[in-house]
Parts: structure tokens; C-alpha cells; sequence
């Protein structure tokens, strides 16, 4: 009978620990997975955008430098092979706003002056 009850403990053991990632408990190596997968895809990211590799960095600090340099790598491997050009963002670029942040961006704008020609230049010719 003990054989039977030790039998029956270590097979609920196992069935418990099976069950670990049902649960949501997500091991080191699937974390550890996940982190790479974000960090490629990040790189790739900010290589179809025409991103250099430092600002991806700069960017991102917190994402795995050596999983977005793959992700940078790979997709700049396939960008060359099938002749795609890189997507300019469309929106500013984050690190350019915050460093322009002064006090003197945010005063409203003053009357701008032009340049105006000398007096004696010619107007062009119109037909």
C-alpha cells in the first residue's frame, strides 16, 4: 500500500507542476525568449524606418542592445536583397522635441523678417 500512496503523491506532483504554465507563471527561458523577440523586432523596426542603429539604442533603453542589433541586422539583410527603401516616420522625432524643449520654444513666435532685395536688382522676366 505505501508503494501505491507514493505512486499516487508523485503523480500529483507532477500533474501540479505540469500545470505551472496554465496558470501564467511564465519560466526564465520564456522570458528571456520574449525579451529577444522584442528586442529583434524593435531593431528591425527602426531599421525600416531609416533609424540609425544608436539612435535605436537611444530609443529604446531598456530592450536588449544585441537583440535589437539582430533585429537591425536582419531586417537591413532583407531591405537590400528585395530593394525596399526605408519608411521616413512621420511623426518628430522624440529626441530632437525633448532636447528643444527651452523656454525660449515654448514664447510665442515674434513677426519674422524676410530678406528683401536690393533695390537695384531686376525682377525676372515674365513671358
Amino acid at each position: 500500500m505505501p508503494r501505491l500512496a507514493l505512486s499516487a503523491l508523485i503523480a500529483l506532483v507532477a500533474l501540479t507542476l505540469a500545470g505551472c504554465d496554465q496558470l501564467g507563471i511564465e519560466s526564465p527561458e520564456k522570458i528571456a525568449a520574449a525579451r529577444t523577440a522584442e528586442g529583434a523586432a524593435i531593431g528591425g523596426a527602426c531599421r525600416h524606418a531609416g533609424r540609425a542603429i544608436e539612435d535605436c539604442y537611444t530609443l529604446n533603453r531598456k530592450a536588449d542592445k544585441a537583440a535589437i542589433f539582430a533585429g537591425w541586422r536582419d531586417m537591413n539583410d532583407y531591405m537590400r536583397e528585395n530593394k525596399i527603401e526605408p519608411v521616413s516616420p512621420e511623426l518628430e522625432n522624440p529626441i530632437a522635441t525633448a532636447s528643444s524643449k527651452t523656454p525660449e520654444a515654448d514664447a510665442p513666435e515674434t513677426e519674422t523678417r524676410t530678406a528683401k532685395a536690393p533695390k537695384d536688382a531686376k525682377e525676372p522676366a515674365t513671358h
